[in-house]
């Protein structure tokens, strides 16, 4: 893991302006061991274990774990301004001092709108500004600390800064209503600990905070202008081809030095043995459009990698396309064969890794400790495997299909736009998916209920359904989810099996929620569920790539970027709501970057076979997860009992229509609980008796319900 920490005190501490420069003013940070010292409870110095200082006292910056050298960058413009960049950004040096300059006078939106994916902190004066992104694979996180305010990019070690407790009421709202804002507002698993919501900023002066937006949302009131197909579509392209870019341009990354052979093993199967990636750079290609546009962007741009030998620089560096196999199922046959006639290209070096039953979700249920928890660490396994065999730098497809496709609900914001016509195709699809010729009145008067329905409430609605259990069956089909989609908030797939005490205070926070003063997205519903199922799904991203992380191995999602993710937003409602839309946008994307030969069938959809593979390992894992529901700690919180999930588990295992995803919620939060509570370490040095996060385990709370809070 990697991030970023540091606070904002109330008072210049002892130590001045002192900062960690090592001699040098601006660019690559160069490790100089100056040291900005706040002091703990007893006198004692606190510093993260494993970092490295970028600046100073009194309000100190530190980069905690394997950053690469030109990952961390520190661009100076006078004693009291500067500014620092994690991760990879494709901004000069000179462009990083005038989106210094601009931040100076107020405006942040400079600071996110360079090319790749990182956290931009700038420092003026006394004023810290800590910018998250619009998707939320990149958070900052913040909670009250020593008269001021810490913040990280990681919440753990703030929880540990202050030796937090459980949020349960967070770990209710993640199970009962995962994809409600309202329900999780800017709560964490830590209580105490706090997160800045996507698409704002923290703001510190003296230790007191702020959080401000810089990024401007459709509105209510007003319809959107209308946008111009064409143009947004090469919008999309130049984001797209800036980002890969971005990647391509950096300084290329060697792993630890092979330390030798082994016999009957070659040099691939001896880094896969050995968890060390291939050096070089590589992308997933799946047979799915998402994967295939960024491994042929990658490979088709100038410059390493795919040059091809003896052409151009004569560099013959080929970039590894990784396909997965699931040996389990055949359903995706169709999709090898047309990853296999994308990597005929030369550019291309082509692996194809395979997995059996050893690499089905629940399979392996062992594995490191995240940030948080997400729904990512069952199959964590199963990305691994495939990961091993990747390069130093690896592009992956994530989010493609949360900033591209259409949210069923936004044919509420079509009708509400007067563009009624635009819903024709989008519903003959589902009715020749369904057959029923009674789809197009029944999606129709769901689309028309929406639209009609106030924000507040479609959340009191849920509150309600929450408070008296009403869930219904699992929807089956495009067209169940789509009806099932078709409201402002809807309630989690594990919602079912909690505690009518958990449930009920959930409700409590989405009534309150809806009756607090002047709340409200302030968005159309369909904008606003594209929203935050973007924000859960980069979050989720983020536990995965902390799971099945491969030690120097970096993933790249192009997808999340800022920069990718306004263009995406910039498309017209129209356009996303056709069938295929996604896969033709990405058909002209590759067409303007001059990529035309594509194979037969790319881009069709995929038939589902997550549903399968989950249910084929819960089988297979049957009994292990009886055994982890034996007395799970979430029992002993209160949020569930343990004979009705492990009856859900014999049922969904036997092949009864249960919602598998809220399965997969249940046990991959149990998991990261028992991985919490058996940690021996922290993530400070020089706290008191090293303090560390929920140091008393599962302790029993007042309740809101109870307490009528």
């Amino acid at each position: 893991m990697r991030w970023l920490v540091g606070w904002s005190s109330t008072a210049a501490g002892a130590l001045g302006g002192a900062v960690g420069y090592g001699g040098r003013d601006e660019g690559r940070y160069d490790g100089g061991d100056t040291y900005g010292g706040q002091v703990g409870y007893d006198g004692e110095t606190l510093h993260p274990v494993g970092s490295q200082l970028l600046w100073g006292d009194p309000d100190p910056l530190w980069a905690v774990g394997d950053w690469r050298p030109d990952e961390v960058r520190v661009v100076k413009a006078d004693a009291q301004t500067r500014i620092a960049v994690l991760g990879t950004c494709g901004a000069s040096d000179e462009q990083l001092r005038v989106g210094l300059f601009a931040a100076r006078g107020g405006a942040l939106r400079h600071l996110t709108a360079w090319p790749g994916s990182y956290t931009a902190v700038v420092q003026v004066g006394r004023r810290v500004t800590v910018c998250g992104d619009l998707a939320g694979a990149r958070p900052v996180f913040h909670t009250p600390w020593a008269g001021g305010t810490a913040y990280a990019t990681a919440a753990l070690p703030l929880a540990d800064l202050i030796e937090a407790n459980l949020d349960f009421g967070h770990l209710a709202a993640l199970l009962a209503a995962p994809d409600v804002p309202a329900a999780l507002h800017d709560s964490t698993p830590y209580d105490g600990v706090r997160r800045v919501p996507p698409g704002h900023a923290l703001i510190l002066r003296a230790g007191a905070r702020e959080i401000a937006g810089y990024d401007p949302v459709a509105s209510l009131a007003v319809a959107a202008p209308p946008a111009d197909p064409d143009s947004a579509v090469d919008g999309v392209r130049d984001a797209l081809v800036d980002a890969v870019r971005a990647r391509l341009s950096a300084p290329r990354h060697v792993p630890d030095i092979d330390p030798g052979p082994v016999p009957g093993m070659g040099p691939a199967e001896r880094r896969a043995a050995r968890g060390m990636p291939v050096p070089g750079i590589g992308a997933d290609l799946s047979g799915g459009p998402a994967s295939g546009t960024l491994a042929l962007l990658a490979a088709g741009l100038p410059g390493m990698p795919g040059t091809v030998l003896g052409h151009g620089t004569g560099a013959g560096e080929r970039l590894l396309a990784v396909t997965f196999n699931d040996l389990t199922t055949r359903a995706r046959e169709e999709e090898l064969q047309r990853a296999g006639a994308l990597a005929a290209n030369p550019r291309l070096h082509h692996v194809v890794v395979t997995g059996a039953e050893e690499a089905l979700p629940y399979a392996d249920l062992d594995g490191p400790l995240t940030d948080e928890p997400g729904p990512s660490l069952v199959t964590a396994a199963r990305h691994r495997a495939r990961l091993a065999a990747g390069s130093a730098d690896h592009f992956t497809g994530y989010g493609a299909r949360q900033v591209l496709d259409a949210h069923p609900a936004r044919l509420a914001d079509l009708l509400m736009d007067r563009k009624r016509r635009h819903l024709v195709r989008p519903v003959a699809a589902l009715t020749k998916a369904d057959g029923s010729v009674l789809v197009p009145a029944r999606v129709y008067g769901a689309a028309r209920r929406l639209a009609r329905t106030p924000y507040r409430a479609g959340v009191e609605n849920l509150a309600d359904r929450l408070l008296h259990r009403s869930f219904e069956d699992d929807p089956g089909g495009a067209v169940g989810a789509s009806l099932a989609a078709l409201t402002w908030a809807g309630p989690g797939p594990a919602a079912r099996w909690l505690t009518g005490e958990a449930l009920a205070e959930v409700s409590v926070l989405l009534q309150n929620s809806a009756h607090r003063a002047g709340v409200g997205p302030g968005q159309r519903p369909g904008d606003y569920r594209a929203r935050a199922a973007l924000t859960r799904h980069a979050a989720d991203l983020r536990i995965l790539e902390q799971a099945a992380e491969i030690r120097s191995q970096r993933l790249h999602a192009p997808f999340l970027d800022n920069q990718v993710v306004r263009a995406c937003r910039a498309l017209p409602e129209t356009l996303r709501v056709q069938p295929g839309a996604r896969a033709a946008i990405l058909r002209t994307v590759l067409k303007g970057a001059g990529i035309t030969d594509l194979p037969p069938g790319w881009g069709a959809p995929a038939h589902g076979t997550t549903a399968t593979t989950a249910r084929n390992g819960l089988r297979l894992a049957t009994d292990p997860l009886l055994t982890l529901f034996d007395a799970p700690l979430l029992a002993e919180a209160g949020l569930i009992e343990a004979r009705v999930v492990r009856k859900a588990v014999r049922a969904a295992a036997s092949g009864e229509p249960l919602p598998l995803d809220g399965l997969a919620d249940l046990i991959s939060l149990e998991l990261w609980l028992r991985r919490l509570l058996s940690r021996r370490g922290t993530c400070w040095t020089g706290t008191p008796a090293r303090a560390r996060a929920v140091p008393a385990g599962i302790a029993p709370q007042r309740r809101a319900v109870s307490s009528g809070g």
